[in-house]
């Protein structure tokens, strides 16, 4: 894994939401994103790809975001991959549920797409500490 943050595999199943999260990403954050559709196209990704950090919606038919989590940690190399959930879903105990689940941090929906990268990057910086 990289010390700097360059890569986010971005897993959603809205379109529009996808649309957003890779331009806020791309062109603010000067990040390089593969945005995925399931959990299960993520996991597929993720041993080609090798991103330094995954952004995973939470709600999402098939395999969902805490699904998606479970099994992507059971992959070998990947138990400490950064990952942070994106959902509406942010009450004080849904959050601790995440971070139970080891998530690092949540972002909650719908997200400013200014101030995404900078989220990202404090996120990730919480995982360098």
């Amino acid at each position: 894994m990289s010390q700097q943050l360059q890569r986010i595999l971005c897993v959603e199943d809205e379109p529009d939401i996808q649309a957003v999260a890779r331009m806020a990403l791309e062109m603010v954050g000067g990040f390089e994103v593969r945005v995925c559709s399931s959990g299960d196209e993520a996991l597929r990704e993720l041993q080609a790809w090798q991103p330094d950090l995954v952004l995973l919606d939470v709600m999402m038919p098939g395999m969902d975001g805490p699904s998606t989590l479970k099994a992507l940690r059971a992959l070998p190399g990947l138990e400490r991959l950064p990952v942070a959930f994106m959902t509406a879903k942010v009450q004080s105990g849904e959050v601790a549920q995440y971070k139970a689940l080891g998530a690092l941090d949540v972002i909650a929906k719908p997200f400013d797409p200014m101030k995404l990268s900078d989220q990202v990057r404090a996120i990730w910086g919480k995982d360098r500490g």
